[in-house]
């Protein structure tokens, strides 16, 4: 009956990771709206509101590297937990805090925590999915992410819309925005349980020594790993400062905050649904060109956002944005582990990581600075000519790499590591008896491989 239990969990454990990673960004993304609600209520401007956004990210840009090192020679598991408990706690001293830099230093612990949450997820995802199957497993489990970024901001709206009037009256509604996202994340831990197995304690090399660091600058030289970090920042930081500077834009427009909150969850919502078809796309048009195209079309949508347009124009150029932006973040995600060296696959995902939050710290704070100069609206037109940046990059590294396809399942013969001896040149000749891996290996290796 234990080993039936056992096999049940590992056999849900994508279900179980994606519910996981919705309740934790459902909490940080109930909280960035609320925390720059109370900002605003303790008398920040724009460019404090940027501030604190961007030390949000600032913890994690030094720490991403050492724990992706870390995971590459363990296990992933411990992180998620660690992540939860600094997310809850983040959230619940931020809705306390009474003064904006002990509003900072509890944004930048919320930070850290969804930091290691993530990185130990994405290298769970990166080590028990079938190469042919990353695409889909990482979609997959940003649905947890998007489903988290549609329910956070309208519950975040809800409760900070209780207290109307000007920045003064939304201390204490925006308080308990914060101290009802600590519980959120807290409910994270419920399916956290044996999301890992006991045996991928030793990492994706199996048991013995440890195997050598790879340094970072060849991982950062690999082709495709600079262009998906690339990419991936430009569609995070996006992301982040629409969900910063939204609330400004409506306090400056006299949009209600359940309104707002209602506009970031109708992007979310188109997020989910890009995601749900984004494998037919990618068969029908090529990963590249659906990067490309949805960079670009997202770069446009997003300048077009600094005009003065009406609530229910906000809401169809917000909806199609969120279906553009559904596709970087997976299929960066693919790139970079596809492109990475595969002892340090981890690394390379905290290093994209990095990228994101370097992207987390510099474009808020620049946004704070264009709206302090040009208005509130003017940061959006600065995202826009990131995502066209990001469109060229991903129309370059195209050039360079030969058309896009899906790579073989590992159990199969033409798999390109089949007949290879341990030096790693191609064998000339018939393949080896090892490179039949379903047979020479258990179930449960391949799994995790």
């Amino acid at each position: 009956m234990a080993r039936r239990d056992s096999a049940h969990l590992r056999r849900y454990w994508l279900l179980r990771l994606v519910i996981a990673f919705c309740f934790a960004q459902g909490a940080v993304s109930m909280a960035r709206p609320a925390v720059s609600y109370r900002a605003l209520a303790l008398g920040a401007d724009e460019r404090a509101v940027g501030v604190i956004a961007g030390v949000y990210a600032l913890l994690p840009l030094f720490a991403a590297v050492p724990l992706g090192r870390r995971t590459d020679r363990g296990r992933c598991a411990p992180l998620l937990p660690v992540g939860v408990a600094l997310i809850a706690g983040g959230c619940a001293l931020s809705g306390t805090a009474g003064s904006l830099p002990w509003m900072a230093v509890w944004s930048g612990v919320m930070g850290l925590g969804h930091l290691a949450f993530v990185i130990g997820a994405q290298s769970i995802v990166a080590r028990r999915s079938a190469p042919a199957d990353q695409d889909r497993n990482f979609g997959h489990f940003t649905i947890g992410a998007s489903l988290g970024q549609l329910a956070g901001p309208v519950a975040a709206g809800l409760l900070v819309d209780g207290d109307p009037g000007p920045g003064g009256g939304l201390g204490p509604s925006s308080a308990l925005a914060l101290l009802v996202a600590a519980g959120v994340a807290a409910c994270s831990v419920t399916a956290l349980w044996r999301i890992e197995d006991r045996a991928a304690a030793d990492g994706p090399n199996g048991p013995g020594p440890a195997p050598a660091k790879v340094p970072v600058h060849r991982i950062l030289r690999t082709p495709g790993v600079p262009g998906g970090i690339f990419t991936s920042l430009a569609v995070l930081s996006t992301t982040d400062v629409l969900t910063a500077y939204l609330p400004v834009v409506g306090e400056h427009r006299g949009i209600a905050p359940a309104t707002v909150g209602l506009l970031l969850s109708l992007r979310a919502a188109a997020t989910i649904a890009c995601r749900l078809v984004m494998t037919p796309m990618i068969r029908l048009v090529g990963r590249t060109a659906l990067l490309a195209a949805t960079c670009a079309l997202g770069g446009l949508l997003c300048a077009g956002l600094a005009l003065p347009v009406p609530v229910w124009g906000l809401a169809v150029m917000l909806a199609a944005l969120g279906f553009c932006l559904g596709v970087g973040q997976p299929l960066s995600m693919t790139t970079v582990v596809r492109a990475a060296p595969e002892e340090a696959r981890s690394t390379a995902l905290a290093l994209r990581l990095t990228g994101n939050r370097l992207g987390q710290v510099a474009a808020p704070a620049s946004a704070g600075l264009v709206a302090g100069l040009a208005g509130v609206a003017a940061p959006f037109a600065m995202l826009g000519a990131l995502l066209l940046a990001a469109a060229g990059t991903a129309v370059r590294d195209g050039r360079r790499r030969p058309r896009d396809r899906p790579p073989p399942d590992r159990a199969s013969p033409d798999y390109p590591g089949a007949g290879r001896p341990e030096s790693g040149r191609p064998e000339r000749g018939r393949p080896r008896a090892r490179c039949q891996w379903p047979v020479a290996r258990s179930e449960h290796d391949v799994d995790h491989r």
